[in-house]
């Protein structure tokens, strides 16, 4: 079990407080707010070549610029699984996310089926992976993805049940430069750099449990839409797109913290962007401790979690842990310029086959809302709010968070889906062209908390019901 004192002196922090960590190759040059209802408030990053990294901590904020190579964004999150086809066509449903692109029988890809969403109001992709069958398959010419193993697929799938992501993976500057940096710090490989033609790079490394860091790199401009040997698929008339944009961060569930996050930021070279310990946010009866990391311009968070021990009640990360078969990814957060309008949506096709939201909280709870956010949200935006479920809270820079949750998504009590939208924080690029900084507000402390709360309360009337006594 980590106390505060072990997380303050882990050696994760102690990679955070040398302000000289920098890659062994030169780092590449970056390049009253309403809640939007029926506008858009516009979500830019920019990659200056300065990159801020005003880092929130309950410490206080630092300043780093320490990537070890050029990270531009989330580029796709992979699912393997055991039916691409069924997996994509319930996210594509429930989420609002329609059918981009494919490879399968159809494009000579007789190793796997991969299907992938796009949303279209951003760059939010997710990709559904299966294998065909071992007669069938041939790997090694026809695949079109380099690091795809069908055994392991099926193993991955068999460990962890049939929705469980297997790679997170961010755009780089160049794949084999993000790859030789990583495993020259410390990553463990686990797809050599690949060129897949049409100036594309692809490699991985390990990042917790059987997951990977996958990289990929490409030119602006390319015709290719998201990788070679992956067909377009012209998305029929009147598909959905509830308007979610983007990956906001990946939660990583690991058994103990200080290892995995040291190993992370140190073959990344991502800084310190928050963190929390089970006295900080969560409930008497259970505990977790966490921290997040971030790349230089804070589009790219990665929060990395471990559970307390011994508590009364398992927290959900070591529920997590158990269904899981081990460490691996727990949440994904999708961030939408109007959340609500995103969230009437998706709660509509929840009875359906969709996802559904954890209950929300009492009514008490949206008068401090009032106080805290009454300045940026209309009273009828927190009545919304309520209903819906969302927590609000303010944080650092005086951005508002507005967050929620899925009930898992599978049978397992392991995938959570999770929707955010950061309100302020609105700064000018050297074209005097506004965007709105990475990582607005944070993880605002009291988010966290009440937010842990409700899938801690789901958990235990949902999840691990004790057995009924005879």
């Amino acid at each position: 079990m980590m106390n505060a004192q072990a997380l303050v002196s882990s050696p994760f922090h102690a990679h955070l407080a040398n302000t000289n960590v920098h890659s062994r190759r030169p780092l590449v040059a970056l390049r009253r707010r309403p809640l939007p209802t029926h506008q858009k408030l516009t979500t830019v990053y920019p990659m200056a070549p300065h990159a801020t990294a005003a880092a929130a901590s309950i410490g206080g904020k630092v300043e780093k610029a320490t990537d070890r190579f050029h990270v531009m964004d989330f580029h796709h999150v992979e699912f393997w699984c055991a039916d691409a086809a069924s997996a994509a066509a319930r996210f594509s449903f429930g989420l609002g996310v329609p059918l981009a692109a494919q490879s399968d029988l159809s494009t000579g890809n007789t190793a796997h089926a991969s299907r992938l969403l796009r949303a279209r109001s951003g760059s939010l992709s997710f990709l559904f992976t299966a294998p065909y069958a071992p007669h069938v398959a041939d790997s090694a010419t026809t695949a079109s993805l380099p690091s795809f193993s069908a055994d392991a697929a099926r193993r991955f799938t068999g460990t962890h049940g049939g929705l469980a992501v297997r790679a997170v993976a961010v755009r780089v500057a160049d794949a084999a430069e993000a790859f030789v940096a990583s495993v020259d710090a410390g990553a463990r490989p686990a797809c050599a750099p690949t060129d897949l033609g049409h100036g594309f790079g692809f490699a991985e490394v390990e990042l917790a449990g059987d997951s990977v860091l996958r990289f990929v790199s490409y030119p602006d401009g390319t015709d290719v839409s998201f990788l070679p040997g992956f067909q377009d698929v012209a998305s029929a008339g009147g598909a959905p797109d509830f308007g979610l944009t983007r990956f906001d961060h990946v939660d990583v569930n690991i058994p103990e913290l200080a290892p995995v996050a040291a190993n992370v930021a140190g073959f990344t070279g991502f800084h310190k962007f928050w963190e929390f310990t089970a006295d900080d946010v969560c409930p008497e009866e259970s505990g977790v401790n966490g921290v997040v990391i971030a790349n230089n311009s804070e589009n790219v968070l990665l929060s990395i979690l471990e559970p307390v021990f011994g508590t009364k009640l398992r927290s959900h990360v070591e529920t997590f842990l158990d269904h899981h078969g081990g460490p691996g990814i727990q949440h994904l957060a999708m961030t939408s310029h109007d959340i609500l309008g995103a969230l009437r949506k998706i709660r509509a096709r929840s009875s359906m086959g969709g996802f559904e939201l954890l209950p929300p909280p009492p009514a008490s709870y949206y008068d401090g809302v009032r106080q805290r956010a009454g300045d940026v949200l209309s009273e009828e935006q927190i009545k919304e709010c309520q209903e819906l479920g969302v927590r609000v809270d303010r944080g650092y820079e005086d951005g508002v968070v507005l967050q929620v949750f899925t009930k898992p998504a599978g049978d397992r009590p392991t995938l959570l889906l999770e929707f955010i939208q950061r309100i302020g924080c609105m700064v000018k690029d050297e074209n005097q062209q506004e965007y709105q900084r990475g990582g607005c507000g944070g993880f605002a402390k009291g988010n966290v908390s009440e937010l842990i709360k409700d899938i801690e309360d789901n958990n235990n009337k949902t999840i691990d019901a004790p057995a009924s006594q005879a």
